[in-house]
């Protein structure tokens, strides 16, 4: 069967990209990333991406006047190099209304905590002001509103006494990495699907670890 064909935008270092990258030399995992492309010309995400031999490609957002008319390149480029599904993986620019709606359902994002709380932002650091005892990532399906969607799944991470911003981050990364290809794995094979602004996921499609959260089938 033929694989679903993945572009990511990158912003910077791209560790969310290279568990992608990683999880596509799987021979049983169902999407490859078949292009890479940055707003910024020395994001190491577009290194990583040419260390596996992915396409790359560079598009500077400061060379426009208008968002919609960067995007609408943007999406020339995925439309292109036949992309299916979109990631982010540290985009670092907000997407306008246009661009969402073009790839409505098939635009999934990475958000450091457990959605709908700590948007935006600071995450670890609001989480640990807040008290919270649990911490974590969510990836959606993504909205015009910023860091809103139908969520896929999420990663559950324990905030321990004494945390700092710092190794909290780190431990709720390991778990975006872990997170991230289980939910782009669901979706690429049509086993996550929105119905009513809810993701339903096909029965018996959990995945083992008892980190990863993903919502029941309904």
């Amino acid at each position: 069967m033929a694989k679903t064909k993945v572009g990511v935008l990158v912003s910077g270092r791209g560790s969310n990209l290279q568990a992608l990258l990683d999880a596509a030399q799987d021979p049983d995992f169902p999407a490859e990333v078949v292009l890479v492309l940055s707003n910024k010309a020395g994001a190491q995400g577009l290194e990583r991406a040419r260390k596996v031999d992915v396409p790359t490609g560079f598009i500077d957002h400061t060379l426009y006047d208008d968002r919609e008319d960067f995007e609408k390149d943007l999406d020339a480029k995925l439309r292109e190099a036949g992309v299916q599904i979109v990631c982010l993986a540290g985009f670092m620019r907000i997407l306008t209304p246009w661009f969402v709606e073009k790839w409505r359902d098939r635009l999934l994002n990475i958000h450091p905590s457990l959605l709908p709380a700590f948007k935006g932002v600071h995450t670890h650091e609001r989480a640990l002001e807040k008290g919270v005892r649990v911490h974590g990532c969510t990836v959606h399906f993504v909205r015009a509103e910023m860091d809103d969607g139908p969520i896929i799944g999420q990663a559950v991470v324990p905030v321990i006494a004494g945390d700092t911003p710092d190794a909290l981050s780190a431990r709720v990364l390991e778990a975006e990495h872990k997170l991230y290809p289980a939910c782009l794995k669901l979706v690429a094979e049509g086993k996550a699907r929105v119905s009513a602004e809810s993701v339903r996921i096909s029965e018996g499609s959990e995945p083992d670890s008892e980190t990863v959260l993903i919502n029941p089938a309904v």
